[in-house]
C-alpha cells in the first residue's frame, strides 16, 4: 500500500513536468521569426530604421569633419596679421578646410572695410556652416515622431482583428487573445526604438552644433579684436 501511494505521489509530481515539456510555450523560435510577426506595418518601421542609421553615421561625419575648432588657428592667423601678410593669413585659415576656418577667411578677406561690415560678413558665413550641419537634422525629428506612431497603429489594426475573431468564433480564451496581442505589440515596441533612436541622435546633433556655434561666435570676436589693434587701425576706418 504504501508503495503505491509513493507511486502515485511521484506521478503527480511528474505530470507538471511533462506538461511544461509538451507545451508549446517550449516551443523555442529564432529573433527573425519574432520580429516577422509583427505585421505589415513593421516593414515601414524597419525601412525607417535603416534610414536613421544612415542619416546618423552621415550626418556624425559630416558633423565631426566641419566643427572641429583648431586652437592654434587663430593664434597662427594673429602672426600672419600683426606682419601684415594678408595672404599668409588667407592661406593658414584654408587650410584646415573646415567652417572654422571658412568663416575666418571671410574675414580676412574683408579687411580693409568697417568693422561692422566684417562682423556681418562673418556671421553670415558662420550661419551657412550651421546650416548645412542643421540640413537632414529635420528628418531625424520627423521620424522621432513618425516611427512610433506607426508601431501604435500596426498595434492597434493587431487588436481590432483579436476582437473581430473574437465576435466571428466567440472563442475569448487567454491563449487567444494573449497569442495575438503580443505579435502585435511587436511593431510598438519596433516603432518606439527607431523613435528613440532618432530623437536622441536629433538632440545629440544639436548640442553638438550649439557647441560649434559658441565657439565660432568667441573666434568672431577674438579675430575683430585682432584687427582693431592699431597696427591695423588704417585697414579699418
Amino acid at each position: 500500500m504504501i508503495t503505491f501511494l509513493q507511486v502515485q505521489a511521484d506521478s503527480l509530481a511528474q505530470a507538471p513536468v511533462q506538461a511544461l515539456q509538451d507545451s508549446p510555450l517550449t516551443n523555442e523560435i529564432s529573433v527573425l521569426e519574432f520580429i516577422f510577426k509583427g505585421g505589415f506595418f513593421l516593414i515601414p518601421i524597419v525601412v525607417l530604421l535603416v534610414y536613421t542609421i544612415y542619416l546618423i553615421f552621415e550626418r556624425a561625419m559630416y558633423i565631426k569633419k566641419v566643427a572641429k575648432m583648431d586652437t592654434h588657428l587663430i593664434k597662427d592667423i594673429r602672426n600672419s596679421l600683426n606682419t601684415g601678410n594678408l595672404d599668409m593669413a588667407y592661406s593658414v585659415a584654408d587650410r584646415v578646410g573646415n567652417a572654422q576656418g571658412n568663416v575666418l577667411k571671410e574675414g580676412i578677406l574683408t579687411i580693409g572695410r568697417p568693422i561692422s561690415e566684417i562682423e556681418s560678413n562673418m556671421e553670415r558665413a558662420a550661419n551657412i556652416e550651421i546650416g548645412e550641419m542643421e540640413k537632414k537634422l529635420g528628418q531625424l525629428g520627423l521620424i522621432a515622431g513618425i516611427a512610433p506612431t506607426l508601431g501604435f497603429i500596426g498595434t492597434i489594426s493587431g487588436v481590432i482583428k483579436i476582437f473581430y475573431s473574437i465576435s466571428v468564433t466567440e472563442d475569448i480564451s487567454i491563449g487567444n487573445i494573449s497569442g495575438g496581442l503580443y505579435e502585435k505589440m511587436i511593431s510598438s515596441g519596433a516603432g518606439l526604438i527607431v523613435g528613440i533612436l532618432a530623437y536622441s541622435a536629433y538632440h545629440l546633433f544639436n548640442g553638438r552644433i550649439d557647441s560649434f556655434t559658441l565657439a565660432i561666435q568667441k573666434q568672431v570676436l577674438e579675430f575683430v579684436s585682432i584687427i582693431q589693434r592699431p597696427n591695423h587701425g588704417d585697414k579699418t576706418k
